[in-house]
Parts: structure tokens; C-alpha cells; sequence
């Protein structure tokens, strides 16, 4: 085969230049320690590397939000476990001025101090990192508990991301903190009245009368006491007794939201203890297992009634005891309609000594003022036809609305129905009484009906339908109603500002006309608050309730459905609840403190409605219990978010090895590579240099 020189060159150059390449391809990789530059040099190679870098970037960012998270989530721990020192220290100033021995001057000083420890929780509570406030939800640049303690941010929460489709809260909101709920906690509510033994108060009157009075002693009732040590008597000879039987007329709320009412017959020889056996049958809907009763009603160390319920997680429990007997030996006492009580006394001694009759005996007091119009002289017969509290130009119901089904509060969209324990709103009838914001009296009637429920002013022949809000507009069915038309009529009939007309178009123009002079708004707590936007001291006055909710079954023993629905009651007060309101609570407790009140006693001229210090305990411990749980749900979080980010780190080491494994250069590899294209190239030079001298000469 002839070689020409053409020939010779091209592959000489051919040879040159493929070991040049490759010489330069092992210095590239050696230099730049990687295996390639351009995608186009390795496809494979390129995108193993991109999607692992992209795992690195990942990772470095769980790494980041874990890290970021971690520190809030351990301040978080941190902060409520001071907050958690703080109750323990409050709690050991409350067991102080629980001692009898304190001074008055004792007693306040120890009130200044929980004063101190009130506002060192409100700035644990406002704590913040970075700017950032812990306990806002996700509103961090919100100052979460005002000066009045009550919580401006949101119930919602804080995310870390730590991975695809992998989110990690990390935050305790003060919805949680502060307003949260104790699902293991069960409901106990106490009478407020301290009972005494009237048989130790006035010896010479139930005893003998040659007993001097100043021989009376201070017994508070016992479960072993009697109806009579309860109600007294107008004489010593206790073989007339029989014709002086005690009706007592019970209200309440089980914990399913049910209501009933209920009227028991007692004998003077009848103990307390079976008059709190009766009250215990009466919230067992069936009455058919005393040992099954839904609730536990015990008399405390002062003579007062406390009930609790034995099912956990429900805020509904209510009660309200009213007494009567009729000592001129008629029937005055057993009525069906509560009003009818107004002509008794609640002064036994009175009753007893001057003009023999009806005496009323109270269990609970409110310090509320009564509607204008209502027939009853006595504060402690008013269950729930109460007047709203007012500070300033605010009204404000003391009864939150509670959704049955899960326990939570109720707002403007919630139903009627699903708060009251009524199987059916159809035929109830609400009255709202008092004075709206010019100081005029009226009464209103909200009537609640399936075929379309209507509201009606001082017994106007007029009732005005309650539209519902889309169309087709029509009466709104009474299981139906929410709450923002309840308040619609209630702020329509506060302000004065009737439908001009039985119209849709007249009814939303009365609405806006109302909400010019006034506001109707459920709060944080599910209160109903009424608000006067024309006067800094409001003119009105209201009373929400049930129409029926004074009359009692006809005979006795029996039990009816009480009112559907309460708003400002007369209650026993609440000691313990599955629901929390912190800085409410705190404030409670100091109150009692200040007032000087060991148990609750509502005899007084003022705080009437204080828990009392011993009380005020219990409920302090609840709330450390509360906090404490959430100090711990915090210190799950940073140990996960901690947990994560040391994972994080080892995945980040992992991968970028994975990484070096698939582009980083083998140095060692790449160096004996080159060597060997070294060689390979001076060998080519070498020959080609041979080759290049030889001639036709060579071959002759």
C-alpha cells in the first residue's frame, strides 16, 4: 500500500492532537478537582450533580427555618417556664393570705405584692425576640395582651419547613396560653351565700325560750343539719312542722347544655343531705340510678353549695337555688311562677318574730340590678332576668355562649340552636327589657318560630320579621337564627330605630340606622357587649331572657326544660373550667385578696361576685397545671426542631459526599492518568521524530 505524505501528516496530527485533548482534559480535572466543567462534557455525570446540589439547597434551608424556629421555640420554653415560677410564687402569697391571723394591713400588703406578680406576667406574656413577639400567633409585630389583659393576636401558628411537605409548628400562641382549654378539667360551681344553722343563731326562738340569745353560736350547714336548722321556725315545738314544708326551686344547665328547672318539696326533719341528693337526681335527665348522677353536690366548710360535674371538658354547668317556706301554714310558698316570692323577707328573724309568713332563703347573689318593671324585690329569686354589667358607655352579658358540640365559644355565625340544649327554638319567646340609649324604657319580644320568626316593641301589634341575610329574603326559621340576627333586633331595639315598614329593604335599613347609635358584638369570650357610640356614659339599660324562665312545673318533683338560652345570670360562681381566661382569672384572685374575702360571700355590700382566696387556689392551680402542659408541648418542639436540624447537618454531610463522589476529580486516578498520556506522548513524539528521517535512501 503506497504511503503518501499527505497520509503521513494527517495522521501524525490526528494522533498529536487526541493526546493533547486528553492531556488537557486530566490537567483541567486536576487543577479544577472536578470531573467536568460543561454539562455537554458528561450528561450523566452533569445531572446527577444537579439534582444533588438541589438536595444540598434543600437541605440548607430545613437546616436554616429549623435553626430560626429552634430559637423561638426555646425562648417559648423558657418564658412560660417563668410564667410558671410566677404562679407558684402567686400561689404561695395566696395560701398566706388565707390565714386568719392576717392583719388587714397583712392582707393588702400581700395583695401589692400579687399586684407586682400580675405585672411581671403581663411582660412574660409580651416577651419578644427580634422583634417578634412570642405569643401573637402569627401576628408577631402585635403586642399580644393589652393593658387590660386582654389578648390582641391570633390563634394561628407558626410552621417551620423541614422538607417536602414536611411543616413543624413551633410556637405557643396566647390563644393556647392565655384562653385555652383543659379538656381533663371538670366544671365546679359554688353557691355564694354562707349558710349557718338558724337553730345556733336564735336558740331562744327554735329552742326555748328561756335560751338567752347571747348564748347563740356561729354553726355553719353540714350535710347532717336539717331543713329546719336551715329554714328556722317561728316556735320551739317542732311537732307542727309537718304543715311548714320548704319548696326549693332549682335551675340549672347539665353538661350536654340541656337546661331544667325543677321545685322540691322538703319536710323540717329532711337533712341536707337529702336535699343535695334531690339536686344531684335533677340533673340526671332520667332520674332512674342515683349512683349515676351526672353531677357531685357537696356543702363546703361555710355552710355553701358546691356542685361539680363528673364529665370532664364541658363549660356549661349552671346552677341557681332559691328556698322559700310559708310559716302562717298556708301555700304561698308553692307557686309556679318565682314572682310571686316578692312578698316574703329574707330576714328569718323578721319572719319569725314579727309577722309570721313567707321567708325566702337565697343561695346565690349577683350585685346585679334588676330590669325596670320587674315585679321581684329580692335579688337571689332573679335567675337570669338580670340587667348587663355597664362600664361607661359598654353593656356586657356575663354568660358566655358555648357551642355543645365542641365546647367552643360561640360567634356572630353560630346558630342559636347549637348553644342551647333544646332540641328544637320553635315557640321560644326572648324578652328584652330595659332603657335604650335616649333613657326611654321598652320591652321587646323576639319570637322564635319555624314558619318564620319575628320580633314585636312594648307589645306593638306590629311584628317585624327577622330576614335572613341572603335571598330568597324571608322570616328566618328559629333553628336557623345565628347570633348576628339575635343582636341585629337587640341593637335595632337598643337604638330605638324601628322598621319603618314589614320589609327586607325597611329591616336592613333599621339595622344601619341602629349601628350609627350602637353596636352589638360578641367578644373573645363569647359575651354578648353593647356598646353606645353617642354618649360616654350610657343611658341604657338591658335585660336578656327566656319569658318562661320564672315559672316552675305544677307539681312537685317534677322537672321541666329550663331557660333556652341565658346571657347575665344570677349563677353560682365558677371555681373550676375546662376554658381559661388567664389575666380575667389573675385579676379575679387578686380581687378576693384585696377585698380580704377567704371563701366567697355574697352578703356583702360590694364584691359580691368575688371567688375568695381559698377558691382562688384551686383555680390558680388549674392554671399552673394549664401553663405547665404548654411549657411541655414547647419543649417537644425544640427538641424535634433540634432533633431535625442535627439531622439536617448529617443529610447536608451525606449528600455533598454523594456530590464529591460524582463530579469531584480522583486526584491519584487522574495523576496516573496523566502520566501514563505523558508517556504515551513523548513515545508518539519519539517515533514521529524517527519516522521524519527516514528517505527513498533508507530503502535501497
Amino acid at each position: 500500500m503506497r504511503i503518501t505524505a499527505g497520509s503521513y501528516y494527517n495522521n501524525i496530527y490526528g494522533e498529536n492532537n487526541k493526546l493533547n485533548q486528553q492531556l488537557f482534559d486530566v490537567n483541567k480535572q486536576i487543577s479544577s478537582g472536578m470531573k467536568i466543567q460543561y454539562s455537554y462534557e458528561n450528561p450523566g455525570v452533569a445531572i446527577d450533580t444537579l439534582r444533588l446540589d438541589n438536595e444540598i439547597t434543600t437541605l440548607t434551608q430545613v437546616k436554616t427555618s429549623a435553626q430560626s424556629a429552634y430559637k423561638i421555640s426555646t425562648q417559648t420554653d423558657t418564658t412560660i417556664g417563668e410564667i410558671v415560677k410566677t404562679i407558684e410564687s402567686m400561689k404561695v402569697k395566696m395560701i398566706n393570705a388565707a390565714n386568719d391571723t392576717n392583719s388587714d394591713t397583712s392582707t393588702q400588703a400581700i395583695a401589692k405584692e400579687l399586684r407586682g406578680l400580675q405585672n411581671h406576667l403581663l411582660t412574660l406574656a409580651n416577651t419578644s425576640i427580634g422583634g417578634q413577639y412570642l405569643f401573637s400567633g402569627t401576628a408577631t409585630s402585635v403586642k399580644p395582651i393589652d393593658a387590660n389583659g386582654m389578648y390582641q393576636g391570633n390563634d394561628q401558628n407558626l410552621e417551620a419547613f423541614l422538607g417536602s411537605g414536611v411543616k413543624q409548628k413551633y410556637n405557643i400562641s396566647g390563644s393556647q396560653l392565655f384562653l385555652g382549654s383543659e379538656n381533663r378539667i371538670s366544671r365546679m360551681v359554688t353557691s355564694n351565700v354562707r349558710q349557718m344553722s338558724l337553730t345556733d343563731l336564735y336558740p331562744d326562738i327554735m329552742k326555748d325560750p328561756a335560751i338567752s340569745r347571747s348564748a347563740s353560736t356561729e354553726t355553719y350547714i353540714s350535710g347532717s343539719s336539717t331543713i329546719r336548722d336551715l329554714m328556722g321556725d317561728t316556735d320551739s315545738i317542732t311537732t307542727n312542722d309537718a304543715a311548714h314544708p320548704s319548696y326549693f326551686y332549682l335551675q340549672g344547665t347539665r353538661t350536654d347544655g340541656s337546661t331544667f328547672k325543677s321545685k322540691i318539696q322538703m319536710n323540717m326533719t329532711d337533712t341536707m343531705d337529702d336535699l343535695t341528693h334531690k339536686i344531684a337526681l335533677a340533673y340526671d335527665p332520667n332520674q332512674t340510678n342515683p349512683t349515676e348522677n351526672q353531677v357531685n353536690v357537696t356543702i363546703n366548710a361555710n355552710g355553701q353549695i358546691e356542685v361539680s360535674d363528673k364529665s370532664a371538658g364541658s363549660s356549661k354547668l349552671d346552677f341557681h337555688l332559691v328556698g322559700a317556706v310559708d310559716f302562717s301554714g298556708g301555700a304561698a310558698a308553692d307557686v309556679t311562677n318565682i314572682d310571686n316570692l316578692q312578698s316574703g323577707t329574707t330576714d328569718f328573724e323578721t319572719a319569725a318574730i314579727t309577722t309570721p309568713g313567707l321567708y325566702i332563703k337565697e343561695f346565690t347573689k349577683s350585685g346585679f340590678t334588676t330590669p325596670t318593671g320587674t315585679p321581684n324585690t329580692i335579688e337571689g329569686i332573679n335567675y337570669d332576668r338580670t340587667n348587663f354589667t355597664q362600664d361607661g358607655a359598654i353593656l356586657t352579658s356575663n354568660v358566655s355562649q358555648i357551642v355543645n358540640a365542641d365546647n367552643s365559644f360561640a360567634t356572630s355565625s353560630t346558630k342559636l340552636i347549637e348553644v342551647s340544649g333544646e332540641t328544637t327554638l320553635d315557640g321560644k319567646q326572648f324578652v328584652i327589657q330595659g332603657k335604650n340609649v335616649t333613657g326611654a324604657a321598652f320591652t321587646a319580644q323576639i319570637n322564635l318560630s319555624s314558619a318564620g320568626s319575628t320580633f314585636s316593641l312594648d307589645g306593638g301589634v306590629t311584628n317585624f320579621n327577622i330576614f335572613t341575610a341572603t335571598a330568597p329574603r324571608s322570616a328566618v326559621d328559629a333553628d336557623q337564627m345565628t347570633y348576628q340576627q339575635m343582636m341585629d333586633v337587640i341593637n335595632i331595639a337598643t337604638s330605638g330605630t324601628l322598621p319603618t315598614a314589614n320589609t327586607a329593604t325597611a329591616y336592613d335599613t333599621a339595622i344601619t340606622a341602629s349601628n350609627v347609635l350602637s353596636s352589638t358584638t360578641l367578644d373573645y369570650a363569647g359575651r354578648i357587649k353593647i356598646e353606645d357610640k353617642t354618649n360616654p356614659t350610657t343611658k341604657a339599660s338591658i335585660a336578656l331572657y327566656d319569658s318562661t324562665s320564672n315559672t316552675y312545673p305544677l307539681l312537685t318533683g317534677t322537672i321541666s326544660s329550663g331557660s333556652a338560652l341565658s346571657f347575665n345570670d344570677n349563677s353560682a360562681l365558677q371555681v373550676r373550667d375546662a376554658k381559661t381566661d388567664f389575666f380575667a382569672q389573675i385579676e379575679e384572685m387578686i380581687q378576693s385578696v384585696e377585698a380580704g374575702k377567704k371563701r366567697a360571700d355574697g352578703t356583702t355590700t360590694t364584691g359580691q361576685r368575688d371567688i375568695g382566696v381559698q377558691n382562688s387556689i384551686q383555680m390558680l392551680d388549674d392554671l399552673s397545671d394549664h401553663v405547665s402542659r404548654l411549657q411541655t408541648e414547647a419543649g417537644s418542639y425544640s427538641q424535634v426542631l433540634q432533633a431535625s436540624s442535627d439531622r439536617t447537618d448529617m443529610l447536608i454531610i451525606s449528600t455533598k459526599t454523594l456530590q464529591s463522589d460524582v463530579i469531584d476529580t480522583d486526584i491519584a486516578e487522574a495523576t496516573l492518568k496523566m502520566q501514563q498520556l505523558s508517556l504515551n506522548y513523548q513515545a508518539l513524539l519519539s517515533n514521529i521524530s524517527k519516522v521524519s528521517k527516514l528517505s527513498l535512501v533508507n530503502y535501497l
